[in-house]
């Protein structure tokens, strides 16, 4: 058995590796294994010798890349199998590089491990401003990888923040820039957690934005728990706030939102006439505050129509679907594009109409991560009428074009059927209405031919409204 004694690092393992491959030797020949020097912290490092000329071997590109980043996998075998994947592609078995191969699968495994290390790295290193009487350097952090990624971490950060000084310890070692130069010590146990833990006056003002902006009726543990992982929220200063914060929102918090902390504002006094103070008890000052029915207290905000005041038709939906409440534009969605593609085959262009839906906030039901359409009862559909009318009134369209069951019964009521109204222009006071089926209806077709009729009958509505409205 021969032994090689190598730094820990790829670029020795690689130079005894092609020595070794010079010599004939095989993988299950080698015990390799690692010495590392413990040089003071941060001393000047010993010059290299210089290392006779190594054997050559070609290699691909992609089994390159992907020897050097499994090279920083964290196990103590590891040099020992990228030798034995050397060797089989030096012998000409090309498999060795293959994800179906065991050798090969194992190695994209540790290969992407490893990336993600440095992904996550960038992501969750936070520094820490250190007092000016206290010198160089000016920011520290603790960090734990799950792999040896300190030295590209290291480098990430020296190319983005100027000549600032900072130091990066972990559990092995650490990295430290002095505005020109970065060093790297690899010996463990050379700072702790506690060696960094200095007190920074810019967290303050973080921690009052991060508990500002978090929205307990939004929260999605799993998905909060998978991109940040629970193992970096030590090392973050929000992260003493999430299970509070995760907690409230199990309370109850979720049920209320912001509402709560926002209610609680401080407001500045205005002297009003007293008359005008009293304003009419059912009517909203404006959509965004709107109670009316409770579809608020789950929708991210009201969605009110869009369009030209003097636009001659008016597209009358539902109500906004999951991008629309989250954009806060009517039919921006996949309903949305399918409207469009109608539109453009009947000649009427998006600019020219007025887009509204008869119910402005989003009513959904979860299932699983997503939030899936809930038809709105007439009880909410009639408490956004006062919205609808309004809208009516301010945009005076000659032509209204109702898409779906429940727009039609905005208007006409619940016993107005959408069978009985398609292919008919009827009269709803001076306006003249066109009713045809919703783009999400389209949508729900499995069958090709099925969806291709409802969208002709939608376009048949929308030039029939063109022709209306003497377009």
């Amino acid at each position: 058995m021969r032994i090689i004694s190598i730094d820990d690092d790829f670029d020795a393992w690689r130079t005894a590796a092609l020595d070794a491959l010079a010599q004939g030797l095989a993988p299950e020949s080698i015990d390799w294994r690692t010495a590392q020097a413990e040089p003071a912290l941060f001393n000047e490092a010993a010059p290299q010798q210089d290392a006779p000329d190594a054997p050559r071997i070609r290699v691909s590109r992609e089994l390159s890349a992907l020897l050097k980043d499994a090279a920083h996998f964290r196990d103590e075998r590891r040099w020992s199998f990228l030798y034995r994947v050397l060797w089989r592609w030096a012998q000409g078995d090309r498999s060795a590089a293959s994800a179906a191969d065991e050798d090969g699968a194992r190695l994209y495994k540790m290969a992407k491990a490893v990336r993600r290390a440095q992904h996550d790295m960038i992501a969750y290193v936070r520094f820490r401003q250190r007092d000016a009487a206290l010198g160089a350097p000016e920011y520290v952090a603790w960090y734990e990888p799950d792999h040896d990624v300190l030295a590209w971490g290291a480098e990430h950060f020296a190319a983005r923040m100027g000549r600032s000084t900072w130091l990066i310890a972990t559990p092995d070692g650490a990295a430290m820039f002095d505005g020109a130069r970065l060093q790297l010590e690899r010996r463990r146990a050379l700072a702790s957690e506690h060696a960094v833990d200095t007190p920074d006056a810019a967290e303050g003002l973080w921690m009052t934005y991060y508990r500002s902006i978090f929205n307990p009726a939004r929260l999605n543990e799993s998905a909060l728990e998978q991109h940040m992982p629970v193992r970096f929220w030590k090392g973050l200063p929000e992260g003493a706030l999430i299970p509070q914060m995760v907690s409230a929102a199990r309370g109850g918090a979720r049920r209320v939102a912001q509402a709560s902390s926002v209610g609680a504002l401080g407001g500045k006094a205005v002297q009003v006439d007293a008359h005008e103070a009293q304003p009419e008890r059912d009517a909203p000052t404006s959509l965004d505050s709107c109670r009316r029915c409770d579809l608020w207290r789950h929708a991210t905000q009201a969605v009110p129509g869009a369009g030209p005041s003097g636009a001659r038709i008016m597209l009358l939906g539902e109500q906004p679907g999951d991008q629309e409440d989250l954009k806060g534009e009517p039919f921006v969605g996949p309903a949305g594009q399918l409207l469009d593609e109608a539109m453009r085959r009947a000649g009427v262009p998006r600019e020219q109409v007025y887009l509204t839906n008869a119910v402005k906030h989003f009513k959904w039901e979860p299932r699983g991560k997503r939030r899936l359409h809930k038809t709105p009862a007439q009880q909410e559909v009639d408490a956004c009428s006062y919205w609808l009318e309004q809208e009516l009134h301010d945009v005076g369209a000659p032509v209204i074009v109702t898409l779906g069951a429940t727009a039609l019964a905005a208007l006409f009521g619940r016993r107005a059927t959408l069978s009985a109204h398609i292919g008919r222009v009827v009269m709803y006071k001076d306006r003249q209405v066109v009713a045809t089926y919703h783009p999400s209806y389209a949508l729900r077709q499995n069958d090709e031919a099925a969806r291709e009729r409802t969208v002709a009958a939608i376009v048949e509505a929308l030039e029939e409204a063109r022709r209306l409205s003497g377009g």
